[in-house]
C-alpha cells in the first residue's frame, strides 16, 4: 500500500493495548509533528471520537476484524478542512506500527487515510442531529440518542488547543435538570405501562408473550438506571457491558437477570419488581421525587403496576413550562422508536422527534 514520505515513528510495533491507546500513539507520533511542522499555530483539537467500540474503550481481539485500525479524529475550524485533508493525504506515510493508515472500511471501499479532519460543530452536529450552534430547547435534547452522546463524549480527547471541543463535551455531558425529570418519568411510564401484562399473559398461558413483555421491561429498567447515573446508555451490543460497570444503578443487574431466566411468570414479575424496587432506591439518593414502594397491586388481580403517584410527583416539580409540555410517556427519541435505521440517523431523529413535539426540534440544516 502506497503513501506519501514517511515520517517519524513509522517503525514501531503496533500498541498492545486499545485502539485509543493507538490512536493516542499514531496522534504523538506521527499526525501531531505533521500538522505542527506544516500548519504552525492552527487550532485544533485531536482525539477518538465518533463511532466504533475503542471509543467507548471496549473494543477487543475481536474488534480487529473490520473498521479497526489507524483511526484518529481531528477538528479544525470550517474554512481549513480541506486544507488540513489534503495535506494529509500527501504526506501520511504509507504504514505506522506496522498497520497501514490507508485501509478500506464497511461504510468506504476505498483505501484512503481515516484521520477524520471536520469542524468542531460540524462534526457534533452530524451526529447528534440537532444543531449545536444554536440554543436547544427541551425537544431538542430528545433527538440524540445515548451512544450519539457518548460518540463525542466518551472518547478521548488528545489536545485541543483553543478549547473549543472542550467546552462542547462539557455542554453535552448531562440532561438540564428539568430534561431529566422528564425523560426518568417516561421511563417510569413505560414500566407501568407494561409490568402488568406479565402476569396477565403468564395467566393465559402465553409463556412466550409474558418472556417477550419481560424483556421490554428489562430495557426500559436499563435505561433508567443509565438516566439516573446521569450517564448516557451505549447502542444495545455494549449497554449490558456498560450497565454493569454503574456505580449504583447496577446492583438491580441480577434482579433483572434472574427475570430474564424465571421459568414462570410469578418469578419473572417478582424478580422485576425486585430490581424497579432497587431503582427507585438509586433515585432516592439522587434527591428526585419518589413515592414510598415502586410497585403497587394491580387491581384486585395477582399482577403488579407502578405506583401511580410515581410519575405526578416527577412531573410536578419540573419547573419549565415547555418541559411541562411534552407528552407524558414520550421522551428521548430511544424511549420510543425501535427502528435502528432511525437511531443511527441525526436527521431522521429529529424529523421525528420535530413532527411529535412540535417544539422546534428540527433537523440540521445542510
Amino acid at each position: 500500500m502506497t503513501g506519501g514520505p514517511a515520517g517519524p515513528g513509522t517503525g514501531p510495533a503496533a500498541p498492545t493495548g486499545s485502539g485509543a491507546d493507538l490512536a493516542h500513539a499514531y496522534w504523538q507520533q506521527v499526525v501531531g509533528p505533521l500538522l505542527h511542522r506544516s500548519l504552525p499555530g492552527l487550532p485544533h483539537a485531536a482525539g477518538r471520537l465518533g463511532a466504533g467500540s475503542d471509543v467507548l474503550g471496549l473494543d477487543d481481539a475481536v474488534s480487529r476484524d473490520h473498521d479497526w485500525g489507524l483511526r484518529l479524529t481531528l477538528l479544525v475550524p470550517a474554512t481549513r478542512v480541506t486544507e488540513v485533508g489534503e495535506l494529509l493525504a500527501a504526506q501520511l506515510p504509507g504504514e505506522f506500527a506496522g498497520l497501514p493508515t490507508r485501509f478500506p472500511t464497511t461504510w468506504d471501499p476505498r483505501p484512503v487515510h481515516r484521520v477524520e479532519v471536520a469542524d468542531p460543530d460540524a462534526f457534533a452536529t452530524a451526529r447528534l442531529g440537532v444543531d449545536v450552534t444554536r440554543p436547544w430547547g427541551p425537544a431538542d435534547w430528545l433527538v440524540p440518542t445515548g451512544q450519539s452522546l457518548l460518540e463525542l463524549t466518551a472518547g478521548p480527547l488528545f489536545t485541543d488547543t483553543d478549547g473549543r471541543t472542550t467546552r462542547l463535551r462539557e455542554g453535552l455531558a448531562r440532561y438540564p435538570d428539568d430534561v431529566l425529570l422528564h425523560v426518568v418519568a417516561c421511563d417510569w411510564q413505560r414500566l407501568d405501562q407494561e409490568l402488568p401484562f406479565v402476569g396477565r399473559t403468564g395467566q393465559v398461558g402465553d409463556d412466550l408473550g409474558s418472556r417477550l413483555v419481560t424483556a421490554r421491561l428489562v430495557d426500559a429498567a436499563v435505561h433508567l438506571a443509565f438516566t439516573l447515573e446521569r450517564r448516557w446508555p451505549p447502542y444495545p451490543k455494549w449497554r449490558g457491558t456498560a450497565f454493569a460497570a454503574l456505580p449504583r444503578a447496577a446492583a438491580a443487574g441480577p434482579a433483572l437477570a434472574e427475570a430474564l431466566a424465571a421459568p414462570s411468570w410469578t418469578q419473572r414479575q417478582d424478580a422485576l419488581c425486585a430490581a424497579l424496587e432497587t431503582l427507585l432506591r438509586v433515585q432516592r439518593t439522587t434527591g428526585l421525587p419518589t413515592t414510598p414502594t415502586a410497585t403497587v397491586p394491580f387491581h384486585d388481580r395477582p399482577s403488579r403496576c407502578v405506583d401511580p403517584g410515581l410519575v405526578p410527583a416527577l412531573r410536578a416539580v419540573v419547573r419549565d413550562p415547555a418541559v411541562r409540555a411534552l407528552p407524558v410517556g414520550v421522551g428521548a427519541v430511544e424511549q420510543w422508536v425501535g427502528a435502528v435505521d432511525v437511531l443511527v440517523d441525526g436527521a431522521r431523529r429529529a424529523a421525528a422527534t420535530g413532527a411529535l413535539h412540535g417544539l422546534g426540534a428540527r433537523p440540521p440544516s445542510g
